[in-house]
């Protein structure tokens, strides 16, 4: 199987898990602050990776200082200034509109990655990540409720990833995935604790406890295992292409949605499968324009 293939598989299986996030994040809501629920959701994760480098037995990555550099940049950019802006760029905002201005990512990696740094994207492929952000815009549209203050704050967050991506790609060439993934998390985690605290979030210890559950969930499957086949799929395709193909997880939430919270799709929602079927078969090239 081509390497091209394989990624595009593994971020279809990315795309999957990542559905079950705004679910899960839900449930977690009802008794921590969103920063606090990143907060601890990124301590199990980053368990989760050491576990696996102790496993795996990689730590000798650790003595690159390489790889240190490398990720402090995908910390400062991912970490930092995408997830905490989004966050807090979500209290501020309904969760449809943060749903559809995230979307922008896919544009702002496009430029960084296509236009700025000359990688090379067909138009083929151009225009099936274009069908794919109509798509999830179809799936997120009736949610929208206007341009509020979270919006820009969301808007600014999307800037960063794809700086952060490139940190990560260069990364890869020289460490193991799991081994990115815990300095990462780990080094995220007193930056997170210090933004909720600077934001006045605070929650009692015994409340940690009874969103256990959720967060062990959301830090060993959804900020675990999704993010190490991420960063499988990016070392195989470009991160446009990946992250147009993740846009299909807003559909697979309804399914998750409907099926845990018994919220049923709208004919909007089903409606949106049409673009995203046009733009998944020409990203990957099952189908073919001509002259394209």
């Amino acid at each position: 199987m081509k390497e091209e293939r394989k990624g595009e598989i593994i971020m279809y299986i990315a795309a999957s898990i990542w559905s079950f996030f705004p679910v899960i994040t839900i449930l977690s809501y009802g008794r921590l602050p969103s920063l606090l629920s990143l907060a601890w959701t990124t301590i199990i994760a980053s368990i989760f990776f050491l576990a696996i480098v102790i496993y795996k037995k990689t730590w000798n990555d650790f003595k690159n200082i390489l790889l240190w550099k490398y990720v402090s940049g995908v910390v400062v950019f991912i970490g930092i200034f995408y997830y905490a802006l989004y966050y807090i760029g979500l209290t501020k905002t309904t969760a449809g509109n943060a749903g559809i201005i995230a979307l922008f990512e896919i544009l702002t990696s496009f430029l960084f990655f296509h236009i700025i740094k000359k990688d090379h994207i067909s138009r083929t492929h151009s225009i099936g990540v274009f069908c794919m952000i109509v798509g999830a815009v179809i799936v997120l549209a009736p949610n929208f409720h206007g341009i509020q203050a979270g919006d820009f704050i969301i808007l600014l967050a999307t800037f960063f990833p794809p700086i952060g991506n490139m940190f990560q790609q260069k990364a890869k060439n020289i460490a193991s995935t799991e081994s990115i993934l815990f300095l990462r998390s780990i080094l995220s985690v007193p930056i997170i604790f210090a933004i909720a605290f600077i934001m006045g979030s605070h929650v009692a210890f015994h409340q940690v406890i009874l969103s256990l559950p959720y967060l062990l969930v959301s830090g060993v499957i959804i900020f675990g295992l999704d993010k190490i086949l991420w960063l499988e799929a990016i070392n195989r395709i470009s991160v446009t292409k990946a992250l147009a193909l993740n846009s299909i997880a807003p559909l697979l939430t309804l399914v998750v949605a409907f099926v845990i919270l018994h919220q049923a799709p709208t004919w909007w929602q089903i409606t949106s499968l049409i673009p995203m079927t046009f733009g998944v078969l020409l990203l990957t090239d099952n189908l073919k324009l001509k002259n394209v």
